[in-house]
């Protein structure tokens, strides 16, 4: 309980565009609510899920979506018409080629990055076999599947008009309005540096990932919307790409006594160049403005005034000229944001994936045996649960199962109160929608918030809309609720049970090779290079780092969920994946903070330091790519580097050199903080079959 409750808290927050993206939900299905019992349109329970699953944080993944159901939908109807229309005599055969079209769906869903289509098409052709075991007439199994159709179409023309007219979400607003808000950060930074003062807590590297890592989704997202011509793609592309380096060096910024007249003259004017940036943002205009921070002929410089600027500040200052040259060149030579590949690269090699689409196929057919030997229909939903709750990786299995469960109970619970208490009120339907609606908006508001929650939202609307609405009449029957629990709850047993025994996809040998591409990624920004590598190209592979770590933490956290056999192990992987993590952070943000500062020192380095910096940084990279070497093998070897300082006794140094003996220290001890890593159950059966196939 100690634990449930600040996840609870933390998970049901708000958050900037949580309310908008539950409003809209509510209000498209308001809409379907009323048009479904008006016109007598089946399957409301999943015309809801339908608009919540498509009503998404902006008009991009709105769209997507909502298209890819129905593309999903459409290939489901139209195989499992087809299968009826050949095999509807022959139930055995009828069996055999549903099977084979689920096998196949499943095997698409995990090769595809669109797995969604073959994910709603593996779920419609299972669903429709219930269809057969309630009656013999074809026709009336035929209308029910084309109904189908029907009540997942319409739906999502509704969530289009209502995402697109009501309170819509474009991403590059959004964008707009997260690089407005980290410029504001920036700025107070800066305040806080002006005065000296310590008392603003210092930015970390988790809000460096997370703000790197959100930017670059809205500008894809933005791109994806097809609203704006190449140059103006690629003025986004520079503004992001500044505000992430302005945000990086604030980071760096570090508190000390309040500076000289002369620094703080330039810390204001970088200041106000942020602010005058970030009106430039709000009101969609290109940056002209050039920082006063540095002679604009030479920003790399050296000061001629006794007190040199932080790097940081130097950092700052080059991020606007940068961009102010970006806008001033009107170029499209930029490096543009990663694509995900459509197929997987290994879709046809990896046994992985054909593995996991028999296991679903298996645990499915077991449930169909069962519910049909037993005769007890109300409990079809334990072959739609084994489908829901198979997911990539145990971790996602299990967190899947653990949100189904609960939100089915509290959609169930939910649904016997409104029959018991509130049924026999009601009387239109304005009171039916007054009764509904609360029930949906917490669904719709838990749907809205992160991965670890976000699906027990949907499974409280679902289960409760199954229990309550799917009838046009009131109904009493309280055995539904029951069958439908009983129903989920054998699904997520039989499931789980089949997805451990049979080719356990553990992924902790996965995160480990994640992990050590990561850290590699890292060592290679780290080594010494040409002094005139681009900035845009350095600012890219940034870019590309703290997103592999942020795609880490995803799979850390479905790691920790992992079921296994040997106790204490689970705890023990997520530990060390844990500080890896926290220390490959910390390096990636230390290891830019020593470029940056050697890049402002520049030639007014003394050649003995320079010597001792490169070889410095040449060794810390050397010590980072054995650990990663050792992180990736599949009887892990990575022992803790231990690396030497660059220098013992600093005096006599500038105060640019002990600027960046500081650095390098810093790096130093981010590298020493790595765990060791040796011989751990990444032996054990689960991450020895996800590290054979996996990377």
């Amino acid at each position: 309980m100690t634990r449930l409750l600040p996840f609870l808290h933390d998970e049901l927050a708000p958050f900037p565009g949580r309310m908008n993206v539950a409003l809209r939900a509510i209000a498209a299905s308001a809409i379907v609510i009323v048009a479904s019992m008006t016109l007598e349109v089946p399957y409301l329970a999943v015309s809801l899920i339908v608009v919540f699953y498509a009503t998404q944080a902006n008009v991009v993944v709105t769209r997507l979506i909502a298209l890819l159901f129905l593309a999903g939908v459409t290939l489901a109807v139209g195989c499992t018409v087809l299968v009826l229309k050949l095999t509807f005599d022959v139930p055995l055969l009828r069996i055999v080629f549903a099977s084979a079209i689920f096998f196949c769906c499943l095997y698409a869903m995990r090769i595809f990055q669109f797995g969604i289509v073959f994910f709603v098409a593996a779920l419609v052709t299972i669903y429709v076999q219930t269809f057969v075991d309630v009656t013999e007439d074809a026709e009336s199994i035929v209308r029910a599947t084309l109904w189908v159709w029907a009540a997942v179409g319409y739906p999502i023309a509704v969530t289009l008009i209502i995402n697109s007219l009501l309170l819509p979400a474009e991403p590059r607003d959004q964008m707009r309005r997260l690089m407005v808000a980290k410029l504001a950060v920036v700025q107070a930074c800066l305040e806080a540096w002006l005065d000296g003062s310590t008392a603003r807590a210092p930015l970390t590297a988790h809000d460096v990932e997370s703000t790197t890592t959100a930017l670059q989704k809205l500008l894809r997202f933005s791109g994806m919307r097809g609203k704006l011509d190449a140059l103006a793609q690629s003025r986004d592309l520079a503004t992001v790409t500044a505000v992430s380096n302005l945000y990086v060096a604030a980071s760096n910024l570090r508190p000390s006594v309040a500076p000289s007249a002369p620094l703080a003259a330039r810390g204001r004017a970088l200041r106000d160049a942020c602010a005058v940036l970030a009106r430039a943002i709000e009101n969609d205009e290109p940056f002209a403005v050039v920082a006063p921070g540095a002679p604009q002929s030479d920003p790399n410089a050296a000061s001629t005034q006794a007190a040199e600027p932080p790097w940081a500040l130097v950092a700052m200052n080059r991020a606007l000229l940068d961009l102010a040259a970006c806008m001033t060149a009107q170029t499209v030579d930029m490096h543009a944001p990663p694509r995900q590949p459509v197929l997987a690269k290994d879709a046809w090699t990896n046994p992985v994936y054909g593995q996991f689409a028999l296991k679903t196929l298996l645990a499915v057919l077991v449930c169909y045996l069962f519910y049909n030997s037993a005769d007890w229909q109300g409990v079809h939903t334990v072959m739609l649960t084994c489908l829901v709750v198979a997911q990539p990786g145990l971790g996602a299995s299990s967190r899947r199962s653990v949100l189904r469960f609960w939100g089915a109970v509290g959609g169930s619970l939910l649904a016997l109160f409104v029959v018991v208490f509130v049924l026999p009120q009601i009387d239109s339907i304005a009171a039916l929608l007054v009764a509904v609606l609360p029930v949906l908006f917490a669904g719709a508001w838990i749907a809205a918030g992160s991965e670890r929650i976000s699906y027990a939202g949907v499974q409280l609307m679902f289960t409760f809309s199954l229990a309550f609405l799917e009838q046009f009449a009131p109904t009493f029957d309280l055995t539904e609720i029951r069958d439908r629990m009983v129903g989920i709850f054998l699904g997520i047993a039989v499931a789980t049970f089949v997805q451990i025994t049979l080719w356990p996809e553990g992924e902790a040998a996965l995160l480990r090779r994640r992990l050590s591409a990561s850290l590699a990624s890292i060592a290679k920004l780290l080594a010494p290079g040409d002094a005139q590598r681009e900035t845009s190209a350095v600012a890219h592979a940034r870019i590309a780092a703290w997103a592999a770590l942020s795609d880490c933490e995803g799979l850390l956290l479905r790691v920790a969920l992992e079921p296994t056999w040997r106790e204490g192990e689970e705890e023990r992987v997520t530990l060390l994946a844990n500080s890896v993590l926290a220390a490959a952070r910390e390096l990636l943000l230390a290891a830019d903070a020593l470029r940056s500062a050697s890049d402002a020192a520049g030639a007014a380095l003394p050649a003995r330091l320079d010597e001792r910096m490169r070889d410095f940084a040449s060794r810390a990279a050397s010590a980072i790519a054995e650990y990663a070497r050792g992180l990736a093998e599949p009887a892990p070897s990575a022992s803790a580097p231990r690396l030497p300082g660059v220098i013992e006794d600093r005096a006599g140094e500038s105060e640019r050199g002990a600027e960046l003996l500081a650095e390098a220290e810093r790096v130093r001890r981010a590298v020493s903080s790595l765990p060791d890593w040796v011989g751990d159950a990444a032996a054990s059966p689960l991450a020895l079959q996800a590290g054979a196939h996996h990377d």
